[in-house]
């Protein structure tokens, strides 16, 4: 497709985010144009290497049905949703990110959660239970746990294909393999974009330009300048064209930066996963069944509590722990006493692990690691452990152990039957928490803290969401709740 001179509203971006903005901009009746800089075989942006999983308050099965009709009688009897609602998440939300996260933007996503995702649903997206990543088993019925229990049918491929298939039913455009390079301004007002495609610069008009093109997570070089030294070796879980061309552009006409610049969603990733996002595996490089083990650098330490929390309010934050790690690594240690309860991601082909009869032989196979020190470890361990506290994966169940330097706080079983399995991971970089300040309708604001006209902003690129820690499955609802309203504010504004 050609570049066309105009429309009503520019998207700049092609994830779930960019979608929903477009779409949010078409319902008002506008031309829309969506500007992707992958070509189309790796369009999608990272909303389309995640599970799919969004966060949303419910009060009851009621509720989820709404978004999940299919659901059948039997599933829902043998099924313990549970709830979750506004006060939970509002909470979550300010204790993961020690309360500094933007009360009214927080305020706005929560409370626009489950009207956005009903609204996602009305364009085709199909939701579903997350059976297989966030419930167990437990007396004849399946337990939710975490707050989290929706994701998109089919994940991150699922979703994009599904937000692509809408925006093409609603002719929208979209121009593959375009960057957008530079805003245009007349005075203070955004007039437009410039943009590279087939080895020429093109100008498109615009009424409003909307910027959902992810942050700077795959720029090895702002990582090491905003996150810190070492950062540029962390793996880069999505896709390789989120290097912060948004932020980059907005912030060079007077855009206010915000939020935590030196934080970034960072989790456990396969130690030989390739350096950006592979589409063939998606997500399955992560490594999240980690409150079930010991956890072990290559000192042969232990080195962060496996069980602070459910693995939602801790997966965020731990990739930062093992880059800190020496040689940027370390070895997730189970025993067969719950290796049924391992996540899909454990059993792809593409996997670094090792498998052992006795913890002596798996200890001198495990590369880079001081193995006699790794065993004395596991040994202390499991003389920690608490015996009088029963183990129950579906709640923080207190199962500790005691006299240790590091304590385990919940879910703490003995490392002793065998076979046993190790995994070895690294840090995988999602996105990067800094960005451009924007107020809840979606405008970016300059320096002085006002508006910028004709310039709104929705996705991975907007800061003061997410400080330190992220409660999983916000991510994909925030791209849409912001997206959706910087489509509509842009409408407004064209």
């Amino acid at each position: 497709m050609t570049v066309p001179a105009r429309a009503d509203v520019v998207v700049i971006g092609g994830g779930n985010a960019a979608h929903c903005a477009a779409l949010g901009a078409r319902d008002a009746g506008r031309d829309v144009l969506m500007i992707e800089r992958a070509p189309a075989g790796e369009a999608g942006g990272n909303s389309r290497f995640t599970a799919g999983a969004m966060r949303t308050v419910y009060d009851g099965v009621d509720d989820l049905r709404s978004l999940m009709p299919d659901l059948s009688d039997e599933e829902i009897a043998r099924s313990d949703f549970g709830t979750y609602s506004k006060e939970a998440f509002l909470d979550d939300m300010g204790r993961v990110t020690r309360y500094r996260c933007d009360p009214d933007l927080v305020e706005f996503l929560v409370t626009r959660s489950r009207e956005t995702l009903l609204w996602m649903r009305s364009k085709g997206i199909r939701f579903q239970p997350m059976w297989g990543r966030q419930a167990f088993e437990v007396d004849g019925r399946f337990r939710f746990w975490g707050g989290l229990s929706v994701e998109v049918t089919g994940g991150g491929e699922g979703l994009v294909a599904g937000l692509s298939r809408a925006a093409l039913k609603a002719d929208i455009r979209l121009v593959h393999d375009a960057r957008a390079v530079e805003l245009v301004r007349k005075d203070t007002t955004v007039t437009g974009v410039r943009v590279l495609h087939g080895g020429a610069f093109h100008t498109i008009a615009a009424g409003a330009v909307v910027l959902a093109c992810g942050g700077f997570e795959a720029n090895h070089e702002w990582r090491a300048r905003y996150l810190g030294p070492g950062w540029d070796l962390a793996r880069v879980r999505g896709s390789r064209f989120n290097t912060g061309d948004g932020i980059r552009m907005a912030l060079d006409i007077g855009a206010a930066p915000y939020g935590h610049w030196s934080g970034c969603h960072a989790v456990a990733w396969d130690l030989n996963a390739p350096e950006f996002g592979d589409l063939s595996v998606g997500d399955g490089f992560q490594k999240h069944s980690y409150p079930f083990s010991v956890m072990i650098n290559a000192r042969g330490e232990r080195f962060l509590d496996e069980g602070a929390d459910f693995r939602n309010y801790t997966y965020a934050k731990y990739g930062a722990e093992i880059l800190r790690q020496p040689e940027q690594l370390a070895w997730q240690v189970f025993d067969a006493k719950v290796s049924g309860l391992l996540r899909d991601e454990y059993r792809i082909r593409q996997v670094t692990r090792i498998r052992a009869p006795t913890l002596e032989d798996l200890v001198e196979r495990m590369e880079d690691v001081d193995g006699a020190t790794a065993l004395a470890t596991i040994r202390a361990f499991n003389a920690a452990v608490r015996q009088d506290i029963a183990f129950d994966p579906t709640v923080r169940d207190g199962r500790s152990t005691e006299g240790l330097a590091i304590p385990k706080s919940n879910w703490a079983n003995t490392i002793d039957e065998p076979p046993f399995e190790a995994y070895a991971v690294t840090c995988g970089v999602t996105f990067t928490f800094g960005g451009l300040r924007i107020d809840t309708t979606a405008n970016v604001l300059d320096g002085d803290l006002r508006p910028i006209p004709g310039l709104l902003a929705a996705g991975e690129l907007v800061g003061g969401l997410f400080y330190f820690n992220y409660p999983g499955g916000t991510g994909l609802t925030s791209g849409a709740v912001f997206g959706r309203l910087a489509g509509q504010s842009a409408a407004s504004a064209s």
